[in-house]
């Protein structure tokens, strides 16, 4: 019986990895005992700055612990869809090849050592292709070979605001179920998160910042408020519809603990978009 775990644990990478472990080896009988320390190392290193030509990390929002909540989700997500029978079954070079794409979707927001001036937020616009490139260089280091490669860069395509899906060329159906799981998880890990109506105000400020270098505004958003204020309505009209038909409802194996059960992470979002709601209905 798949086991949730504790949100709390999204901030710490130690118990993620652990959980991570716990998914994959319940998964594959031939699972690599090294897979899940090995791929979390190469996250600590890019972001706490022990990737070589890159600075740390230094954006609010999407953070350390943002990626750890999408990696939560999805190995979740990928465990409860398999617990279900669902066809085709994913290998575990699949599963392997996600992780590693959640883990590093959001890389594009690294800046060089030559780059002091801002924070990665300036990459807003751009991040997503930065981060494809950005694994292409780790993974090539690494020895991956050119397909497993495309098929990460295609999962990390998959969480970019506004993707045609339709665009991408997926090599197999099993990456383009990994790829969509991906892009589900990105979307409902953040969303879920017991702070996220918090940082809001972190994400409204990464918008700014990428307004004032490249000149595009990102959502439109006036002020906080306003970002707090459309944020149910983001929800409603582009993540819902979003998870349900270009994802093609793959959350529904998030269901906690029959196929029939609650959606812990849909219900959490709920009780995040009521707050905001309530908030809003305050001050207005």
């Amino acid at each position: 019986m798949m086991r949730l775990t504790a949100w709390a644990d999204s901030k710490d990478p130690l118990k993620v990895a652990v959980q991570i472990s716990e998914d994959y080896r319940a998964l594959f009988s031939d699972a690599t005992p090294d897979f899940v320390p090995r791929v979390f190392g190469w996250l600590m290193d890019a972001f706490e700055g022990r990737m070589l030509g890159y600075l740390p990390i230094d954006t609010s929002y999407h953070d350390l612990g943002h990626m750890l909540q999408g990696t939560l989700c999805l190995s979740q997500l990928l465990r409860g869809r398999a617990l279900s029978g669902e066809r085709p079954e994913l290998s575990r070079r699949t599963f392997e090849l996600a992780i590693i794409a959640v883990l590093l979707h959001d890389t594009g927001y690294l800046k060089k050592v030559s780059d002091p001036v801002g924070t990665g937020a300036k990459y807003t616009h751009v991040h997503v292709s930065r981060s494809c490139d950005f694994a292409s260089d780790l993974l090539r280091a690494k020895g991956f070979l050119i397909d497993k490669i495309e098929a990460v860069q295609n999962m990390i395509r998959c969480t970019a605001m506004g993707v045609d899906i339709r665009t991408l060329r997926f090599a197999s159906e099993e990456e383009r179920i990994a790829g969509y799981s991906v892009g589900t998880a990105d979307l409902l890990g953040q969303m879920a998160a017991d702070d996220y109506v918090e940082k809001l105000p972190a994400l409204f400020e990464e918008f700014e910042e990428s307004r004032h270098f490249q000149g595009q505004a990102v959502g439109a958003f006036l002020s906080v408020e306003d970002l707090k204020l459309k944020t149910p309505r983001f929800w409603k009209n582009y993540v819902i519809p979003k998870i349900e038909r270009d994802f093609e409802g793959v959350f529904r194996f998030l269901r906690w603990p029959e196929a029939d059960g609650e959606n812990p992470y849909l219900a959490r979002i709920e009780t995040n978009m009521v707050r905001l709601e309530a908030v809003q209905a305050v001050s207005g």
